[in-house]
């Protein structure tokens, strides 16, 4: 790092940091009291405060990484400065932690930038600090840094994870997944992901070497013809079904192999994924979240994946394979038809946006579900299109580990988006100035509104004195 970009990194992540103390401030005055999930979490953590490690909320569905880390950093308080239990154990002590995690984000997001996009000398510091900006603002994740949820935690041990995975700290990179995985079950997809970057790694090398011997074109990314892709699968098969080759990748990434047995085995002796109450999370194969999450990022993404460049090489390319589209848009809108689920929060609920996406939008016509499938195929190429620069193989475990995280739940969910859109968002070629303060803008209004919304335009349930407050 140059001293320039050093100055610069260090101003803009002590500037975000400012702002978020800033922000904790204001929201903690005006909500004391946990509020919606912290209802659960904050007690939880409070009876590891005192020791009371036997002690479960059943209502609570993830495992306690997020109680065990709060109480191994809020601890030492009571030792160092003094303070009682009840202070450092407070909402408000809390909820700092998350912050805390928020900061190691930032870092984090800086330094698999920087270690992604190495190779390309044209990138400067300044794009690099503002891009780890943008990201660290991202709406979704950068409000629920200001509440005790297991979110920010979740992020930050599954980025270092991903971080050490790409220096070759194997070893260290599934000890960080277990982590991730303590904090949110479904964290084990990502340590596959993981794994399975090595994995295609190795594929890609073999794959290039392979087309090296017949001397034809070099592998693309993403080509998209029908004949590429039986040659790899081709070739796939080939590589896998020689016990030299699966040696190979098994001595290379079985520090992830045993973490996904101790998933496994944690399953079979839980009796599922989910702890506590399971009555609400039950798994489903739920397709249209997967052109939920197309949708989400390509709101949210904008300015790189609805570029005019990129929606003319879209109808170039339907106009060029017509017919697969038109097979494609017909299997969606039978997916839409046959496996949209809606569970009984989202429309139970009028604290989250989703409650009113699915109101104002969705409910407001039967046919309105099958209309948005073009929009749905669009998002999703444009977001594969975004993609070239990696290798089909790091595309393929991508999408596979985003199938899995998403399609089984059955509850409409921005906070599960967080983790494949961070991923994406790292991975696309490092944009433009212009386009980078563009989306740096869009996620400053959206986080303006959402906490003007959460902190002013408060209202009550019939029936009830307890103050309401609209969120993700």
């Amino acid at each position: 790092m140059e001293r320039s970009e050093a100055y610069g990194f260090s101003a803009a992540i002590s500037g975000a940091f400012l702002l978020s103390c800033l922000l904790f401030s204001a929201l903690n005055r005006e909500q004391r009291a946990p509020y919606m999930d912290e209802a659960f979490h904050v007690p939880q953590a409070q009876a590891y405060c005192e020791g009371l490690f036997q002690q479960w909320n059943p209502m609570i569905t993830t495992l306690p990484g997020l109680y065990l880390m709060s109480v191994g950093i809020v601890k030492p308080a009571v030792w160092l400065f003094g303070w009682s239990r009840s202070v450092v154990c407070s909402t408000g002590m809390l909820r700092f932690i998350n912050l805390l995690f928020s900061v190691g984000n930032f870092y984090l997001l800086y330094l698999l930038l920087c270690k992604i996009h190495h190779k390309n000398k044209t990138v400067s510091g300044f794009q690099r600090i503002l891009s780890t900006l943008t990201l660290a603002m991202f709406p979704t994740l950068y409000f629920f840094t200001f509440l005790y949820y297991t979110d920010t935690g979740s992020v930050f041990f599954t980025l270092f994870a991903y971080l050490m995975c790409l220096y070759g700290n194997h070893k260290t990179s599934a000890l960080l997944g277990f982590c991730g995985f303590m904090f949110r079950q479904t964290n084990i997809i990502w340590t596959i992901f993981c794994g399975g970057s090595v994995v295609a790694q190795k594929l890609s090398e073999a794959w290039k070497t392979e087309l090296q011997k017949k001397k034809e074109e070099r592998i693309s990314a993403m080509k998209g013809s029908f004949s590429e892709l039986i040659k790899v699968l081709q070739f796939l098969t080939e590589y896998i079904m020689s016990f030299t080759n699966l040696v190979t990748l098994i001595v290379l990434t079985w520090p992830y192999i045993l973490l996904v047995i101790v998933f496994f085995a944690f399953v079979v002796i839980n009796g599922g994924i989910v702890v506590g109450d399971r009555s609400s999370h039950e798994a489903c194969f739920h397709i249209p979240q997967l052109f939920y999450f197309f949708s989400f990022t390509l709101f949210f993404s904008f300015p790189h994946l609805m570029t005019p460049n990129k929606i003319g090489n879209f109808l170039r390319s339907v106009r060029k394979h017509l017919i697969q589209y038109s097979i494609l848009i017909a299997i969606s809108l039978f997916l839409v038809w046959k496996f949209t689920y809606v569970h009984k929060y989202l429309i139970g609920d009028n604290r989250h946006y989703t409650f009113y996406v699915w109101r104002k939008v969705f409910q407001r016509h039967n046919l309105l579900k099958y209309i948005f499938v073009p929009a749905y195929i669009f998002a999703g190429w444009s977001l594969a299109d975004s993609l070239k620069s990696k290798s089909i193989f790091w595309n393929l475990i991508y999408f596979v580990c985003v199938f899995a995280v998403t399609v089984p739940q059955k509850l409409l969910e921005f906070r599960y988006f967080i983790l494949p859109f961070l991923i994406y968002r790292l991975n696309i070629p490092v944009p433009p100035l212009s386009k980078l303060l563009l989306e740096l803008t869009l996620y400053i209004v959206v986080n303006a509104i959402t906490f003007h919304l959460f902190l002013n335009k408060t209202f009550q349930w019939p029936n009830s004195e307890e103050i309401q407050r609209f969120m993700w």
